[in-house]
């Protein structure tokens, strides 16, 4: 069995191994990381083999922790990485590059018909009547895009989204609101088969499927990190952030916000950002908090949109694709029945 998986921001960690009686043999570890003393890869291998086949990576992790040597050092990997390369071999887990991938970033379409494509892609992914997919959005209203189990009342003063012109609308995903001015954020939608993700835990697998666009801003000369469980960041602050959906067909639903140019008074007048999630990020204004890509990159959202699709293309070997026909029919049926509805808009009131 082999297992691999490149750490966020790190290195690639691969593992080969055996099921023998339901216990891991011929356990060896490679990759590009850094370890020393050399020796402790020997440690390491010594540790999993043996382990149940049933271990889960906290206990993967333990026993190499546990086996180390005084001093070791592990630059690009930790132990829970190798154990979910463990996991990942024992269910014969994918990569990027086992799927046919897809980039679409077809015409503007309202807020709701994004989030209803959303819906309706996501579930042809997971039934498998569609290839793997990354979606760059484009819109042609302004709207707030609230989380799915957000409070409406909690997150959106009416009086400041009225004076601005947005719309409020709820998505399938947690986490929290994003606002959809023109032209003044990035965001896109990854809809994958959950084997992608397979044997990582639900926080792994968010850097793991936004690790591309990392390198992406990498590349426009932003040092992007990722900040658990769900905020992509640079130097300054924060650019954006992720959610997640997870469909019981078994598809995936893996979407991301990232502020590409921002009126900062105008946010704080439609957002109700409490204090309370201010100071949990070390900062008393909302403003100040976001690091737009437009004051880092000197870029038309154009081009950093096209730099995006570049990097996934050359990563995955992507191929430019379209939103059917069909997919935009069953979209809009979905928001005359779903996403346009005030039963849905206050779900959570």
């Amino acid at each position: 069995m082999h297992g691999e998986y490149k750490v966020p921001g790190g290195k690639l960690v691969v593992v080969d191994l055996e099921n023998v009686d339901g216990r891991i043999a011929g356990f060896h570890l490679a990759g590009d990381f850094f370890l020393e003393p050399d020796s402790a890869l020997d440690d390491i291998d010594a540790a999993v083999n043996g382990l149940p086949v049933e271990a889960d990576v906290a206990t993967i992790a333990a026993a190499i922790r546990g086996a180390l040597p005084d001093g070791a050092q592990l630059l690009g990997f930790t132990p829970e990485a190798v154990g979910t390369a463990v996991r990942r071999a024992l269910i014969t887990a994918p990569g990027w590059r086992d799927f046919s991938w897809e980039v679409v970033h077809d015409r503007p379409v309202s807020p709701r018909m994004n989030l209803a494509l959303d819906e309706v892609l996501t579930t042809r992914v997971g039934d498998g009547r569609r290839n793997p997919t990354l979606r760059l959005w484009e819109w042609n209203e302004n709207a707030v895009v609230i989380g799915s189990f957000q409070s409406l009342r909690n997150e959106v003063d009416p009086d400041g989204a009225d004076k601005y012109g947005f719309d409020v609308v709820r998505r399938i995903s947690g986490g929290g609101a994003m606002l959809m001015a023109a032209n003044s954020i990035v965001t896109y939608s990854l809809y994958v088969p959950a084997s992608l993700v397979a044997g990582m835990t639900f926080a792994d697998s968010y850097a793991f499927l936004d690790d591309w666009v990392l390198q992406a801003l990498r590349s426009l000369g932003i040092d992007a990190v990722y900040q658990p469980l769900n905020d992509i960041a640079g130097p300054s602050g924060k650019i954006g952030g992720a959610a997640q959906k997870r469909l019981a067909n078994g598809g995936v639903l893996h979407h991301a916000t990232l502020s590409y140019d921002m009126d900062g008074q105008m946010m704080t007048e439609v957002l109700r950002i409490g204090r309370e999630k201010l100071s949990d990020k070390g900062t008393v204004s909302a403003a100040k908090r976001v690091d737009p890509l437009r004051s880092q990159t000197g870029l038309p959202r154009e081009a950093v949109i096209e730099r995006f699709i570049d990097t996934f293309t050359q990563l995955y070997g992507a191929v430019p694709g379209t939103i059917t026909a069909e997919e935009y029919a069953e979209a809009e049926a979905l928001v005359s029945s779903k996403f346009a509805t005030e039963a849905w808009l206050n779900r959570v009131p």
